[in-house]
């Protein structure tokens, strides 16, 4: 267990929308047929990307476009690959809590679903067991979906007891490798505990932090956004 995290993190929910923009047709000369409008085309979105996870996947303490699930949307678009994403964190949600808004998540075609839940499960001392089964279920869900995951593991503070951390770490890199889906090791790797890409709380990225975030993020999520295995 690395000892970059020492802190623990509560979280919050935000969502971003995007808009449509207007156009004014030509008057068209007497006798002559009626022109087509002359738009540039918005290019058809390429699927749906949902984040669910809590406050570090939510942004909390920053603006909406700040959060890394914003900048790798933003990131898509200058790519010219548009995609419609969903941030879908809540503040202090657990796998449990995950697993309850599972209905609302597949209400829409998700064709790639972005999974960072369970430190508040360490945090509060939940049953290993528990966690993992609640995980299994996510998993279970996206994969009758249809829906391809990545997974992004957690780390506990040391306080927690080499037992029940070395337990807890093991439920993610295991998770991976029986569903076969990509691992994202720790969410907060080159973040956690360096002042300068955190908020005053020690705990939450800064604008900053969360850059670095949308970095490790986007290195283990572009290769299945793009249909690698």
């Amino acid at each position: 267990m690395r000892k970059a995290c020492h802190s623990a993190a509560v979280f919050t929910v935000l969502v971003a929308l995007a808009g449509a923009c207007n156009w004014k047709a030509q008057e068209p000369a007497s006798g002559s047929a009626i022109p087509s409008a002359v738009q540039s085309p918005r290019p058809a979105s390429k699927g749906t990307l949902v984040f669910l996870g809590d406050s570090l996947t939510a942004g909390l303490g920053l603006s909406t476009e700040q959060a890394f699930p914003a900048l790798i949307e933003a990131r898509l678009a200058s790519e010219g690959r548009p995609w419609k994403v969903i941030n879908a964190g809540v503040s202090g949600d657990t796998t449990a809590g995950g697993v309850a808004r599972l209905d609302w998540v597949f209400r829409r075609q998700v064709d790639v679903l972005f999974v960072c839940l369970g430190a508040n499960d360490g945090l509060r001392g939940v049953p290993v067991a528990a966690t993992e089964q609640n995980l299994r279920m996510i998993l279970d869900r996206a994969k009758k979906e249809g829906s391809r995951v990545v997974l992004a593991g957690i780390q506990l503070p040391e306080n927690y007891g080499i037992e029940y951390r070395t337990a807890f770490a093991r439920i993610f890199p295991s998770l991976a490798k029986h569903y076969q889906i990509p691992l994202l090791p720790f969410l907060l790797e080159g973040v956690a505990m360096d002042p300068k890409l955190n908020q005053p709380d020690g705990i939450h990225p800064n604008a900053d932090g969360a850059r670095v975030v949308a970095d490790h993020v986007w290195a283990t999520l572009d290769p299945v956004l793009q249909g690698r295995p």
